[in-house]
């Protein structure tokens, strides 16, 4: 039985997911999570019991001191609130943690569990996959759900992946199996730079998600450290000619695959975006600073974005690109973001 003591009634919630580990490429998912949190001043109500999901010598506790008092802190799973205002206030409840070592089922069915109890209507959860993409273009984030009369209502893909999957894909498959609305967002970090952080990708995944649940999401200083990561890529990359090569061989592959993009409705869906950022959308106020603008609001995901990220420490030179050598990620077969 989940007892949530403390928690107020919650208003049209949404839970946001995200978990450290396979599904999060350049920490692109888990930091756009903490980033609400940041900003919405989440409050941790709930967390997962460690013992039951994870192994201690593959994710290990972290002593710190306090006060000269050691203490512990175990990895987990936890559970906050956030209450976004404006004309029409709504709730989120942030799952932020680790991809759990062990009993799935039982993982998913505990998260399930709290959704139930406050109400959740929707669960999205968001990763990140390594892909062919390169770092000077808009990262791609695709919406992929379970359900079919979702995928028509709110224009996402009906996902037809198939292979090795992580939490993210499980849990999707849970909220399907309980009727829970769920919705996948995935973005692709390019492999050729992949350490994290990747502020880009988390601008990005946060835009999309803005899309989707119609609420203006405060970016603080996220658009310039985007523009700060691709400005850092830019250089390392133009020091060795095998790195800009490829990458522009990427490039050229991507604008062929998006001309047809170009399209009436895309062009609509960017001026939305503005439109909302400069007059205030849900639990907003005014779009300001750098980039604010028609077809790119401050933190659109043509924001340019810290890295030493090409640089191999051991050497001291900047790596050249190698066709990808990986494991299997939660992706398609051609290294898109199509799934899990």
């Amino acid at each position: 039985m989940i007892e949530l003591e403390g928690v107020p009634e919650l208003i049209d919630p949404v839970m946001v997911a995200a978990f450290e580990g396979w599904n999060d490429a350049g920490d692109a998912a888990s930091t756009a999570v903490a980033h609400l949190e940041r900003e919405w001043k989440g409050e941790v109500f709930a967390a997962l019991d460690a013992e039951d999901y994870y192994d201690f010598q593959v994710n290990r506790p972290t002593v710190w001191l306090d006060g000269g008092v050691r203490k512990i802190t175990w990895p987990t799973t936890r559970l906050s609130v956030v209450r976004v205002g404006g004309d029409k206030p709504r709730d989120l409840v942030l799952v932020r943690g680790i991809e759990p070592s062990m009993r799935w089922r039982s993982f998913c069915n505990e998260i399930l569990g709290f959704a139930h109890e406050l109400g959740v209507e929707m669960v999205v959860i968001l990763g990140a996959l390594l892909g062919d993409t390169p770092h000077t273009r808009p990262v791609p984030v695709s919406g992929v759900t379970s359900d079919p009369d979702l995928a028509r209502t709110m224009d996402l893909e009906e996902t037809r992946y198939e292979g090795p999957t992580g939490i993210v894909g499980i849990l999707q498959e849970a909220c399907t199996h309980a009727g829970v609305p769920a919705v996948s967002l995935w973005a692709a970090v390019p492999h050729y730079v992949s350490q994290p952080p990747n502020p880009k990708a988390t601008l990005a995944l946060l835009n999309r998600l803005e899309d989707l649940i119609d609420l203006r999401i405060p970016l603080g200083e996220l658009a310039e450290d985007a523009r700060a990561w691709q400005v850092g890529v830019d250089q390392l990359a133009s020091e060795d000619s095998e790195v800009a090569e490829y990458v522009q061989t990427l490039e050229e592959a991507r604008d062929t695959a998006e001309l047809p993009e170009a399209s009436g409705e895309a062009i609509a869906r960017e001026f939305e975006r503005y439109l909302r950022r400069r007059d205030g959308g849900p639990g907003s106020g005014p779009a300001t600073g750098p980039g604010a603008g028609p077809g790119g609001g401050p933190g659109h995901a043509t924001d340019m974005g810290d890295s030493s990220y090409l640089r191999d420490t051991s050497s001291g030179r900047t790596r050249p690109p190698k066709p990808p050598k990986r494991e299997p990620e939660a992706g398609d077969e051609d290294g898109g973001p199509a799934e899990e």
